[in-house]
Formats: C-alpha cells, structure tokens, sequence
C-alpha cells in the first residue's frame, strides 16, 4: 500500500468533516441473478440500485461492504471470474 495513504476508521475527525463521494459501483452490466436478487455486475439489488442517487455517503459505504461480502458469497455460486 501507499505509505501516505488516508486510514479509515478508527479515529476522531477534528474539525470540518468532508464527506468523500462514494463512487457507484456499477458496471454497466444490468442483468439481475434471480436466485440471489443480486445484479450479476455490481451486486446490488434492486431496492439498492433504485435508491443509491439518495442515500447518504454512509449509507452508499453500507452497500459498498455488503458489496464486498456478496463477493464472496458470488464466488462460490458462480465459476469464472468474480464481478469487477
């Protein structure tokens, strides 16, 4: 990793807090999985997808974890290549 990189979490903020945009995390692959509700290229469902243009950068972080943890559950279900 980068030495000077940000360290997330953990620690008291201080003065004015600037909220970094969390970034979609579509891919433009638009094709849901219908045993798992989950879109095949991002990993959201439906509800988080339909939302995501509202939710607050807190929220936007939840999805982006849950996104990682699906990752994993994705790899088992699936053979190939895991979704970017």
């Amino acid at each position: 990793g980068a030495a000077g990189s940000p360290r997330h979490g953990g620690g008291g903020g201080g003065g004015g807090m600037t909220k970094i945009p969390v970034a979609s995390p579509c891919v433009s692959v638009c094709r849901m999985h219908e045993p798992t509700g989950w879109c095949e290229g991002c990993l959201r469902t439906l509800d988080e997808i339909a939302f995501w243009s509202v939710l607050d950068e807190s929220d936007k972080a939840a999805v982006r974890v849950e996104i990682d943890r699906r990752r994993i559950e994705w790899i088992r279900l699936r053979p190939g290549p895991p979704p970017v």
